[in-house]
């Protein structure tokens, strides 16, 4: 007769569910290790192991619908909707996650305009414990690199020149100021070194600064996205501080770019595309070392200013149009495409807002083609621009595409503008010539800023404005085959849609805005459209005088003829001998009334 000890059974069962509870736990913490290696970038998982505490983003799975954007008109009501809707996506998603980070007591930053949070020195038990949360998509990293700067050129210095820049001038921008269009009106921002609000030549156009009462306001003006040291950088002081309440550049590189954008002292120095517009700026370089961070609280910064405290943030302060003339190394992460994206739905975010974003395209040209390959410059949605010389060819340093750091292959930079030897401000009242794609892409600023000041009606509208600053190109052809047919192709890898040109896109602007005298619809046509030699004015609905002009896209009146016009008739324009291009055809009548017309003249035999 057999029989159980009385604890035989009881000791059997117990061992058999420690065994199944205790593989539970194994598998459940081995899919939790698992999954939380899979969202954490692998170099991230590499410093771990060596025990070294990191800086990083934790990127959140959701981000904001903004679709409804694009229904909406007007800069003010666009801004209002994208702030609404990306600050309270955040607030709802990041809610558990800052809360335990706060209970941590990590030192953490919270964004909206990509929904992210950011994480000083954070450890590995940390960051595994973070990645658990399932609002979390993934953790990458978020280091200090030294952007790298553009060259100091020889050229004209501080005294050798009081007059208008030479890039201004290759744009045709004093053209634009004589219509009486010189960025009144309109806010530029810049993301950058930092700038010496102080420079006679830019603090006339600081919006912070009243001229009348030589009063200072730098709240919604200015903003320091530089909140610790690089502890990378070999002095640990920096000229300006850091978090700091007031401009200021560590660096020159912000207080250049800024000159060429809007500078003009009064005392002959124009070195501004816009000297009639008002600036404000954002740091987010500590002395040229900046972070994926830093990058995105500048992006956020602009689509709400905030206070000095960085309260309050208010969509209806923010500039019209920004330059940035830096970009994301491989070094600071951007290898990751986790980050490029990152930063990417930072950009469109801000353009979804109606803010204008130009992007320099990059120094790498000397690489050759496809060397536009560093964020933000490289991205579809990115207003990219490359640099010239005085004589239109593409600087030998001036990143080309294709892109293929996605695979797109698609065309880059967008357009092209001065940025060689370029002189304009830097700190301590001075001036100095650089040469880099971060001195053309502040001609574009200043370009986007005289239209809007001729058509506000415009403000807010990205896509249009890259399409006729686009459209109004000087064209130009390339000097390397870059899939683009040797170069001959239009767009090219190497300048883009060509050198801008401010003239014929505000005569554009104007045209669309209605800002001349209104006529008759269908009271002058314009055929054929291309035409070859010889293009032809239709009458209907007058009978008068008229002074046609043409101009060219350098501005260049080309044909000026007086005619009595009939309804009915056809006038000939003859433009034999005139090359091959986009020409803008202005027909003045008699009773004050304006009509502007667009034709292409094509090559005979064409």
């Amino acid at each position: 007769m057999s029989h159980f000890l009385p604890g035989n059974g009881s000791f059997s069962y117990s061992l058999s569910m420690f065994i199944k509870t205790s593989f539970s736990l194994f598998f459940a913490l081995l899919a939790s290790t698992l999954f939380a290696q899979a969202i954490i970038a692998p170099e991230l998982e590499s410093a771990f192991l060596r025990g070294e505490k990191i800086d990083l983003l934790v990127i959140m799975q959701e981000q904001a619908d903004l679709s409804g954007a694009a229904s909406i008109h007007g800069k003010t009501q666009k801004a209002n909707f994208v702030f609404q809707r990306l600050q309270a996506t955040a607030s709802r998603t990041q809610a558990r996650v800052r809360d335990f980070l706060l209970s941590t007591n990590a030192e953490a930053n919270s964004f909206y305009i990509v929904n992210a949070i950011s994480v000083k020195q954070c450890d590995g038990d940390l960051a595994h414990q973070i990645a658990a949360f399932p609002e979390v998509k993934a953790l990458s990293a978020d280091p200090w690199v030294k952007f790298p700067e553009p060259a100091v050129a020889p050229g004209p210095v501080a005294g050798d020149r009081n007059s208008i820049e030479w890039g201004v001038e290759k744009i045709n921008a004093p053209a634009v100021w004589a219509l009486g269009f010189t960025g009144q009106g309109i806010t530029v921002g810049g993301a950058d070194t930092g700038y010496d609000w102080t420079h006679p030549a830019i603090t006339p156009h600081y919006r912070g600064f009243n001229a009348a009462t030589s009063a200072v306001e730098h709240n919604y003006n200015w903003h320091d996205g530089v909140k610790d040291l690089n502890p990378a950088n070999a002095d640990p002081i920096n000229p300006c501080g850091i978090d700091i309440d007031v401009p200021c550049d560590d660096n020159n590189h912000g207080t250049h770019t800024m000159g060429t954008m809007t500078g003009d002292d009064g005392q002959g120095n124009q070195i501004g595309v816009a000297p009639g517009a008002s600036w404000v700026g954002c740091r987010n370089m500590e002395r040229g070392w900046g972070k994926p961070s830093t990058y995105i609280d500048c992006f956020e910064w602009f689509l709400a200013p905030t206070d000095v405290n960085d309260q309050n943030p208010d969509p209806t302060k923010a500039p019209h149009v920004i330059n940035n003339s830096w970009y994301c190394s491989e070094g600071e992460g951007c290898s990751d495409l986790t980050i490029n994206e990152t930063i990417r739905t930072a950009l469109i975010n801000l353009k979804t807002s109606g803010v204008v974003v130009v992007v320099s395209n990059g120094n790498a040209g000397g690489q050759g083609c496809a060397s536009t390959f560093g964020p933000p410059a490289y991205f579809e949605e990115s207003f990219s621009v490359g640099s010239t010389q005085s004589n239109d060819t593409i600087s030998n340093f001036s990143s080309r595409g294709p892109v293929t750091i996605d695979g797109s292959g698609r065309i880059k930079p967008n357009v092209s503008a001065p940025g060689q030897f370029v002189r304009s401000s830097i700190p301590g009242n001075n001036y100095a010539s650089f040469s880099g794609t971060s001195m053309a892409g502040p001609h574009v600023v200043g370009l986007v800023a005289l239209i809007f000041s001729a058509n506000p009606a415009l403000i807010g509208e990205v896509a249009q404005i890259e399409d006729i600053i686009e459209a109004t190109c000087v064209p130009l052809n390339g000097l390397q085959d870059c899939t683009d047919n040797g170069g001959l192709d239009y767009p090219n890898n190497t300048h883009g849609f060509g050198r801008v040109n401010a003239l014929a896109a505000v005569q554009e602007a104007i045209l669309i805005s209605g800002n001349q005298s209104p006529v008759a619809p269908s009271t002058i046509s314009l055929f054929p459209n291309p035409a070859v030699e010889t293009v032809f004015l239709g009458v209907s609905n007058y009978d008068g005088d008229a002074t046609i002009l043409v101009t060219d896209v350098q501005g260049r009146v080309v044909v000026q003829q007086k005619n009595s016009l009939h309804s009915g008739m056809s006038v000939p324009v003859q433009m034999k001998g005139q090359a091959a291009g986009l020409y803008q055809v202005q027909i003045r009548l008699a009773d004050g009334s304006v009509q502007n017309e667009r034709f292409v003249l094509q090559p005979k035999g064409e």
